[in-house]
């Protein structure tokens, strides 16, 4: 009874064991559902940060590093450094010349510690230069640009809007953050695991929490990029060319130059005309040309004669022919 009862005993550990695994996995799994939770907490600036000098650690980049022994709690509320807007504009302007305002747009934007986007150029239908180019700028510098921008020729239309996204901020950081002590978590009991099927397990929820902890860091980075500079939208025409003044004179009306240009434009006009309707004509004309010409050197020499018309014929015999006048006789 003796030695079963030593056996037992060590055993135990080995039993324990697994089952304190799975107690750690079902405690991280609770800790990776808190994570989503803690954006709403964040949203009200209260959040509470459990784990220890682990935790601290993973967490880094805003919380300061705890001391003691595991398991000492702290808890911080997040820090709001500001409020976080995204602005954006978009600006028509009439210019006299696109490639110069083009490049007074560029240097007031690289000027201010911007830079230049997307860039188009092309020409409308009656050959007038158009470009719309996208300028991103810093968010101290966005009126100044904007007032530079607007003053390179005759202002057509100009739209703005700002978005405060703070809540949003402060959110996708809290959930950062509790992500990023959720891997180390994981990454600690993975360290603690001596069974090959706990380890792949581990990895396999590793993956997991790493994944969505990429996919937090980029929607951070694209609001830091968004709030940070100011996005906006330059669209340049290029205005029409005034119409040469002709020379009258000093007299309103038309004078004879006009007439006679408006005439010979007419005329010009009517041939154009002319010349259409025979073209179009001239297949039908060379088509029936063509049949006439069948008919009569083809068709007509080859149909049979008509018969000569008998001479009437009377009580006393058929008339006499009339005789057909000799050359220099009268009728």
């Amino acid at each position: 009874m003796q030695v079963s009862g030593s056996t037992t005993l060590r055993r135990a550990p080995h039993i324990l064991a697994p089952l304190l695994l799975a107690a750690a996995l079902a405690l991280t799994g609770c800790s990776g559902a808190g994570s989503s939770s803690g954006g709403d907490n964040a949203k009200s600036g209260v959040r509470a940060d459990a784990g220890g000098d682990a935790d601290s650690r993973a967490a880094g980049g805003g919380a300061a590093e705890t001391g003691g022994k595991e398991g000492a709690k702290t808890t911080k509320s997040p820090k709001l450094t500001g409020t976080h807007i995204i602005r954006t504009a978009s600006l028509s302007v009439r210019v006299k010349d696109v490639p110069d305002a083009l490049d007074t747009a560029r240097t007031a934007a690289e000027g201010a510690g911007g830079y230049v986007g997307d860039e188009t150029t092309d020409r409308d239908g009656h050959g007038h230069e158009r470009t719309r180019v996208t300028l991103r700028v810093p968010q101290e510098s966005y009126e100044e640009v904007i007032g530079q921008l607007a003053g390179t020729g005759r202002l057509l239309s100009r739209n703005q809007s700002a978005k405060d996204v703070t809540d949003q901020v402060v959110d996708v950081d809290s959930r950062v953050r509790s992500q990023r002590a959720s891997v180390a978590r994981v990454r600690e009991l993975m360290d603690r695991a001596t069974k090959l099927s706990d380890i792949v397990a581990l990895e396999g929820e590793l993956s997991s929490r790493e994944s969505e902890l990429e996919a937090l860091l980029a929607q951070q980075a694209s609001l830091k990029d968004r709030t940070t500079m100011a996005t906006i939208t330059l669209k340049l025409t290029e205005a029409p060319a005034p119409a040469p003044a002709a020379a009258r004179g000093g007299d309103d009306g038309p004078g004879f130059l006009d007439a006679l240009s408006g005439g010979w434009g007419a005329f010009v006009t009517f041939l154009k005309w002319v010349a259409i309707v025979l073209a179009a004509v001239l297949p039908f004309a060379a088509l029936v040309a063509l049949l006439v010409l069948v008919w009569v050197r083809v068709v007509r020499p080859r149909l049979p004669k008509r018969p000569a018309p008998e001479p009437v014929r009377s009580a006393l015999g058929p008339l006499p022919a009339h005789p057909r006048p000799e050359a220099g006789e009268q009728d």
